[in-house]
């Protein structure tokens, strides 16, 4: 008996395959959509709150769309160069940067921005905010504040879109929530521990077959729901309870750098890449042999909790200063 689950048959990552021109609609963009929309939602409910209402300024629905599509645009640029730049191993954007925001490939097919980087929209969206505030002369630490509250729930429906690509999965597991993505790495069953995993798994090997597709964790809807909804709901419920400005900030910063930093651990690092860190020299990406082997993607979460701390004690200290006159 499959102690796992197939990935559904039915799922692609076009919304309408096999159909001209409809067949380039596909699922991971339109969650870009669902998301921007949600955490604009989101945001015009804080605005309904008061939340940007300071002194004698009440935030306006003209700035708030500005605001929000500075900080938008400046992260999927981010995202973009981040991800071609930092995560791609062939030199190919380094040695022709234009292509980076090139939405085709060799052979004139249409693959859209294949590749974002979630780190890269980060520094991006906050260097976007920032320009904004600075621009318009509004306290930044305040309108980030409300960004990020709105941004988390949003976040959810971009991890969803990895999913109905069937990208961006886990290590192999035997646990019954695995999942058998097509495009996962095959093994060879002539090995004995892919066949005692398999055996573990309930996947049947038959005579002849030389290669299985073993489980794996659906880390794009563990990421879905602990850097999305939970973390969402931990920020939503401080909102009206922060101590200062900057605070939702650096808890927002803290937050997802913790809960992907430890997801990482069951999500497989870009085979590429590898461990940025190995404490097992030589451990495959596909397993989970070492808590002391890092990624590149778990180095950058520890940089988000340092900075999330740093920017609390700073902007705690600076909550008193401004408090004491």
């Amino acid at each position: 008996m499959l102690l796992a689950i197939n990935y559904p048959s039915w799922i692609h990552p076009e919304i309408f395959p096999g159909v001209p021109v409809l067949g380039l609609l596909r699922w991971y963009g339109l969650m870009y959509i669902f998301a921007f929309g949600t955490a604009f939602l989101i945001l015009k409910k804080l605005v309904s709150e008061g939340a940007l209402n300071y002194s004698d300024y009440t935030a306006t629905e003209d700035d708030l769309f500005s605001f929000f599509a500075t900080g938008i645009i400046f992260l999927l640029i981010g995202a973009r160069v981040f991800s071609t730049l930092i995560y791609d191993t062939s030199g190919l954007y380094r040695q022709k940067p234009w292509l980076i925001f090139w939405p085709f490939d060799e052979t004139g097919q249409f693959t859209g921005l294949a590749g974002m980087s979630y780190h890269g929209g980060f520094i991006g969206g906050l260097l976007g905010m920032i320009f904004w505030c600075r621009k318009k002369k509004q306290p930044v630490l305040k309108w980030i504040d409300a960004m990020v509250t709105a941004i988390p729930l949003g976040y959810t429906f971009g991890r969803l879109g990895n999913f109905l690509n069937g990208e961006l999965f886990g290590r192999i597991t035997t646990m019954p929530w695995g999942i058998i993505f097509p495009n996962a790495q095959k093994f060879s069953v002539s090995i004995p521990w892919v066949k005692e995993f398999a055996d573990k798994a309930g996947i049947l090997i038959t005579d002849g077959q030389n290669l299985v597709n073993l489980p794996r964790h659906p880390s794009q809807l563990y990421e879905a729901l602990f850097e999305g909804i939970l973390l969402w709901l931990i920020i939503w419920l401080c909102r009206k309870h922060k101590p200062f400005d900057g605070f939702s900030g650096a808890l927002y910063t803290i937050g997802y750098g913790f809960f992907r930093f430890w997801i990482e651990y069951f999500r497989e690092p870009d085979l590429d890449l590898g461990y940025r860190i190995e404490a097992v020299t030589g451990a495959p990406t596909y397993m989970n042999v070492s808590l002391l082997n890092i990624s590149t993607g778990q180095i950058l979460c520890l940089l988000m909790i340092a900075g999330g701390l740093i920017m609390m004690l700073i902007c705690g200290i600076r909550h008193k200063r401004l408090k004491s006159h």
